[in-house]
């Protein structure tokens, strides 16, 4: 095989088209909300790229096309969308304070590690259960906000979106605070080698 047709069978597989596609869903989830003041609809398309949020995984074991890149665009993917659905529904006042502040921290803060991860060459975190279970219960409680906001049946996605955005919330800080420990560890990993050439 050659190295051009190698690197199109790693990238241009199936389950990465569904992580690309949840990917460029975003901007248009900003259009929707900011440039249309389409709540309901913006809620719509948070509650269908988060319940996708299992297909390209499953796919890429399904049909043994798991990749380095895919690895990369399916929590890019939840991280973009989370974090809009955060920062918007702060700006449209869709998503209480109270729960969407301290969501919004957090994400910026682990983000921050991540990157500092990258760039110090110490890999990647690895996803943990309950992290993928807090954002499983905020991808319901988000959009239930915004639907609420929206004046849709608040009496029926009022309650819900409390009880899972509460719980969620301090899952999503339970696995934040396991992540900084995981950060803290790797940056130590990557800075001994090089102390002890030194000291060689």
């Amino acid at each position: 095989m050659s190295p051009v047709s190698h690197l199109s069978s790693v990238i241009f597989t199936i389950p990465n088209l569904v992580s690309g596609l949840r990917v460029l869903a975003v901007p248009y989830f900003w259009y929707v909300l900011v440039g249309q003041d389409r709540v309901a609809l913006a809620a719509l398309l948070i509650f269908i790229i988060g319940s996708t949020d299992w297909v390209d995984g499953y796919l890429a074991r399904r049909l043994n096309q798991v990749s380095e890149v895919g690895k990369f665009l399916d929590p890019l993917a939840d991280r973009l969308m989370i974090a809009s659905a955060l920062g918007g529904g702060l700006i449209v006042g869709a998503l209480p304070g109270a729960i969407g502040w301290p969501l919004l921290v957090r994400e910026v803060l682990v983000g921050i590690g991540t990157i500092a991860l990258a760039l110090r060459g110490a890999g990647k975190l690895e996803v943990r259960f309950l992290g993928k279970a807090a954002t499983f219960l905020l991808y319901g409680a988000i959009p239930s906000f915004y639907l609420v906001s929206a004046n849709v049946e608040p009496w029926l996605f009022g309650p819900p979106a409390w009880i899972s955005g509460v719980v969620g919330l301090l899952l999503y800080w339970y696995v934040g605070a396991q992540y900084v420990t995981d950060i803290a560890r790797r940056m130590r990993s990557v800075e001994s080698p090089a102390t002890n050439n030194k000291e060689g």
